[in-house]
């Protein structure tokens, strides 16, 4: 028989969950307080404005960093999806004794900082493809560190995969890619959303691997770097606070999604 819990075992339980919420946000409501202040350094009583906002949204840098980076999130994340899903495919599929070094080489850039992804992606696109920087490079290298995240989640719902829905409807004369499209694609598509969704916000907040692959053409990250050197501006909260507001709402679809079974992420077999 377990033991019962104490009063006082209960509240230290609960003043340490507190205090992990406080620690994990308290950052992000003192960032998006400070894009409504009109004062950042918390004045009493405290006066609100969204002049950082105006300012913000005034921004033609900013405005171009956001395009950019949207760019960037969406081909990155199709990219990745893309080529997750087949490798997730041909793991759990095929058998094959080189199965052990696939699944190494999809989970290898989970070990490499991005740091170095980002110049690695930027000496051989220059020394061995005599490629600029550019917007493409900067999808295929932000891509490599997405692929690895989507592979992740789609191979821990693949796993669960009955694959004899697709040897059945190869037997009445599905070709392999009609068996994808019309028996295994609308039973995965949730958990490829979801890996979608994940390496989009992977390559959309990314600076040092953008850095390194766009030269000059701004993305949100790199553009709020830049900005520190001028001090925080009101307008680097706002962008702050957007971007937090993105994620989250994101997190709350997908929540409601499954809360009220809309979708399910992942094959219930």
């Amino acid at each position: 028989m377990s033991a019962r819990r104490t009063p006082w075992a209960v509240i230290a339980m609960g003043a340490l969950l507190v205090g992990l919420y406080i620690f994990l946000y308290a950052p992000i409501f003192y960032v998006i307080y400070t894009s409504f202040a009109a004062d950042i350094v918390w004045p009493f009583p405290p006066a609100f404005s969204v002049s950082s906002y105006d300012d913000l949204f005034g921004s033609s840098l900013y405005g171009e960093a956001l395009r950019n980076s949207l760019v960037l999130g969406i081909g990155s994340a199709l990219l990745s999806t893309g080529l997750a899903t087949g490798g997730a495919i041909g793991v759990l599929r095929y058998r094959s004794r080189w199965r052990g070094l696939a699944l190494l080489l999809f989970l290898a850039p989970l070990f490499v900082a991005d740091l170095l992804i980002g110049i690695s992606t930027l000496a051989f696109n220059a020394r061995v493809l005599d490629l600029p920087g550019n917007m493409y490079s900067a999808i295929a290298a932000n891509a490599v560190p997405g692929t690895s995240f989507a592979f992740l989640i789609i191979l821990s719902q693949l796993v669960r995969y009955d694959w004899a829905m697709d040897d059945a409807a190869m037997v009445f004369g599905a070709g392999p890619f009609r068996c994808f499209l019309e028996i295994t694609l609308p039973t995965i598509w949730p958990c490829l959303f979801g890996a979608f969704l994940i390496s989009f916000i992977l390559a959309f907040n990314n600076l040092e691997i953008s850095f390194y692959n766009l030269g000059a053409i701004p993305t949100l990250p790199s553009v709020a770097w830049g900005s520190l050197r001028f001090g925080l501006g009101p307008e680097l909260f706002a962008l702050a606070a957007l971007v937090n507001f993105i994620v989250f709402a994101i997190f709350v679809i997908m929540y409601l999604l499954m809360r009220y079974r809309i979708v399910q992420f992942g094959y219930r077999g």
